[in-house]
């Protein structure tokens, strides 16, 4: 969906030069400030050492060992009768002395299913973490887009009713004259006034909603956002339709391409790896082992030192027999995991099947509301014409005109909330199968210029 958009404002501000933050600008700082976005990457870097303890589980352990101690024995000899005749003991003593020790350790798997599927779960993992990122990524576009539309909408709004006061000072202004010269009554004024101070509160109120939202759009850069770049001049935004403009089109291609699918099918393979891995629990293990130890002591109860030097190779094999039932408790709990992940993924298959619907028909509904939006603002300012004209000759009254102007007001405000609207729901669509990415906020960046400052 390229988007083909001229520069649109109501009020045909004028280009200026001042420095301003415009779409681009605004995502570029998200991606190196955004808490949620980095909270993501450091979820994904440390997703991805799952990768090498799992190839770890392949390769031989060594380790080595070191031991000093310090010996006192206390010691005697008795039962000397043997045969009926005594025989000569030893006597009576103690000895203190010192040994140390030194040994090298080594065991390398050779049949370990659990590890296998360890392994399996570990690559897994990191496929999904990278799916995780990248919808992070994405949802960050759209969170840029969404506040940073928010605040040009809350912008346009305020100028729209800072144009509506204009309007309504001036209406105010001539009913007072009116009213002096004797041409309209008193009603004429109050009306007026009354116009004029419910804008007024409006304004305030308007005033109050952009520093909210320019408070969200901080949230995501870290700092106060400066002026914005906004689309300006009097032509027409034009928006293209869906490509291809089918709805099931894309949901097909949500099925395949959404990565909060791929997200959710990787925690099914993932679960089915988990049952694999704790019936494997059930099977043997082989190791072949080796180690090479040296002893030494300076005394013993003998006497005498020694020096021990030893080598052993061999294989082991370890066959779980019962584990007071744990095995098979924690298969049917891995099973029932199992069975939870196919629901969640079939959730998640389903609901981005709606979103897309959703997303896919407030596209087109907003183009058609947009077209319908033009009719009507040109329309209404026909109205506004015709009405002060009737004014003039005296067919039509202040609050008629003030009521046309009103109508002209809410119709130039709802098209460009359109506009905005239906831009985001662009991107949305795209975040929907997977397919956003940072070319298409480039395209909408296009369409901004630097709004001038007062």
């Amino acid at each position: 969906m390229r988007l083909k958009v001229c520069a649109w404002l109501v009020f045909g501000l004028a280009c200026g030069h001042a420095a301003a933050d415009d779409l681009m600008t605004v995502y570029r700082e998200g991606l190196a400030s955004d808490p949620v976005f980095a909270s993501a990457r450091s979820g994904y870097e440390a997703t991805k050492e799952k990768l090498p303890q799992g190839r770890a589980l392949f390769l031989p352990n060594i380790n080595v060992t070191a031991t000093a101690n310090a010996t006192t024995a206390d010691y005697r000899y008795f039962n000397n009768v043997v045969g009926g005749q005594i025989l000569s003991t030893p006597p009576p003593g103690n000895s203190n002395y010192w040994s140390w020790g030194a040994g090298l350790n080594l065991t390398q798997p050779i049949l370990h299913l659990q590890n296998n599927a360890v392994y399996d779960q570990a690559g897994l993992l990191v496929a999904q973490a990278d799916a995780q990122l990248a919808f992070s990524a994405q949802d960050l576009m759209i969170r840029v887009a969404q506040a940073y539309f928010d605040v040009l909408l809350a912008e346009y709004e305020l100028d729209t009713v800072r144009a509506q006061k204009a309007a309504t000072a001036e209406q105010l202004a001539q009913a007072k004259r009116n009213f002096q010269v004797g041409t309209a009554t008193i009603t004429d004024t109050y009306d007026a006034q009354a116009r004029y101070d419910l804008v007024v509160a409006q304004e305030i109120t308007t005033s109050n909603d952009i520093e909210v939202r320019r408070s969200a759009l901080q949230q995501i850069i870290g700092r106060p956002p400066g002026p914005l770049a906004r689309p300006e001049g009097k032509g027409q935004v034009n928006l293209s339709p869906p490509e291809p403009n089918n709805m099931e089109a894309w949901v097909q291609a949500s099925y395949n391409d959404s990565l909060q699918v791929q997200v959710a099918k990787a925690s099914l393979d993932i679960a089915v790896k988990e049952v694999d891995r704790n019936r494997a629990a059930n099977y043997p293990t082989l190791d072949a082992v080796a180690g090479a130890t040296y002893n030494w002591q300076n005394g013993s109860q003998l006497g005498i030192g020694q020096a021990l030097t030893q080598g052993v190779v061999g294989l082991q094999l370890n066959y779980p027999l019962y584990q007071g039932g744990a095995i098979s408790s924690r298969v049917r709990e891995a099973i029932a995991n199992k069975s939870k992940s196919e629901q969640d993924y079939e959730n998640a298959r389903r609901t981005v099947a709606q979103t897309t619907r959703q997303s896919f028909l407030a596209v087109n509904t907003g183009l058609a509301e947009i077209v319908a939006l033009r009719q009507a603002v040109a329309s209404n300012q026909l109205s506004v014409d015709a009405t002060k004209l009737g004014q003039e000759v005296g067919v039509r009254t202040q609050v008629d005109v003030l009521n046309a102007q009103q109508l002209l007001y809410s119709a130039q405000r709802d098209l460009y909330r359109a506009y905005y609207v239906t831009i985001v729901g662009q991107l949305k669509l795209k975040q929907a199968v997977g397919r956003l990415t940072p070319v298409d906020l480039e395209s909408v960046n296009r369409l901004l210029i630097v709004r001038p400052t007062n």
